[in-house]
């Protein structure tokens, strides 16, 4: 019998309209489903379902979310880690492949992590204008007494404009004509940044998206290992649809174990005038 799946235009256009039309006739999709965003049950007989497609270079692998979670789309990922979430497969799912992509299950459940959570300072991200060493912290940041899941992107350097040999800082600039706004009260949040988003997939933190100059998204920084995240900073950026990026210059927040060292820190860099921010949409949660 036919599904309540959405399927989008851009999804349709990855893995053929054939393929598209059997899932929505129900031929390919399942009943039942883990849903790649919150991780519960979901039952594409009773409830709108989205597809998410998720490419690496040379392999693709559809997912099922709720509707209600994140809208049908494509989330561009890298092969190792697609590889690596298809390896962390706990629970069998099938899914209809994508291109060049096998009838894999999905959506793998992972444990929650302590609060605090920081990235492998070697991973090599992309900083506007230039490489450079990120790290993130992952941490419930308070905006009038509602706990909104926040990253705090931190370079380990000064971050120059291309070309640049004078070594001074130009991050919050980069970042402001990118669109971020300079924060003035922690607890206020933030505008969203049309075209940026966050990708939060099986439980974990993989990338953060900004737009791509020919269209959709491409990978502005990226874990080297997807991070865990703990389940209320999970919940938060899944109720409210959206996560608060903040950045900072090196060396202003340091890496904070517990998030009320953590708040106070960014309160600290508010006060000197060093801190941007947005919000960004979650993309295939």
């Amino acid at each position: 019998m036919p599904r309540m799946l959405d399927v989008s235009d851009e999804v349709r256009s990855e893995i053929g309209d054939d393929e598209a039309d059997r899932l929505l006739a129900g031929d390919r999709a399942p009943a039942s489903y883990e849903c790649t965003s919150c991780r519960t049950p979901g039952d594409t007989d009773i409830e709108a379902t989205s597809t998410v497609l998720f490419v690496a270079d040379e392999t693709a692998v559809l997912a099922f979310a709720h509707a209600r979670c994140i809208p049908s789309q494509v989330v561009p990922v890298s092969e190792e880690q697609l590889a690596g979430a298809v390896r962390s497969i706990s629970q069998a799912q099938t899914g209809a492949p994508g291109p060049g992509a096998p009838n894999t299950p999905t959506v793998p459940a992972s444990p929650a992590a302590p609060a605090g959570a920081v990235a492998d300072p070697a991973a090599q991200p992309t900083a506007p204008g230039q490489a450079a060493i990120l790290g993130i912290t992952c941490g419930l940041v308070l905006h009038d007494k509602v706990g909104h899941a926040s990253l705090v992107v931190e370079p380990t350097g000064p971050v120059g404009r291309p070309g640049s040999t004078s070594g001074e800082d130009e991050f919050l600039d980069l970042l402001q004509d990118a669109g971020f706004q300079p924060v003035s009260d922690l607890n206020e949040t933030p505008d969203q940044l049309a075209g940026w988003s966050v990708l939060v997939a099986m439980g974990k933190l993989h990338a953060i998206l900004q737009p791509a100059a020919a269209g959709g998204s491409t990978g502005w920084w990226q874990a080297h290992q997807p991070l865990q995240v703990t389940e209320a900073w999970r919940m938060a950026a899944s109720q409210l649809s959206e996560v608060t990026m903040y950045a900072v210059p090196a060396g202003m927040v340091g890496r904070q174990p517990r998030e009320d060292l953590l708040r106070q820190a960014l309160e600290r860099a508010v006060s000197l005038g060093q801190v941007v921010a947005a919000s960004l949409p979650l993309a295939g949660t």
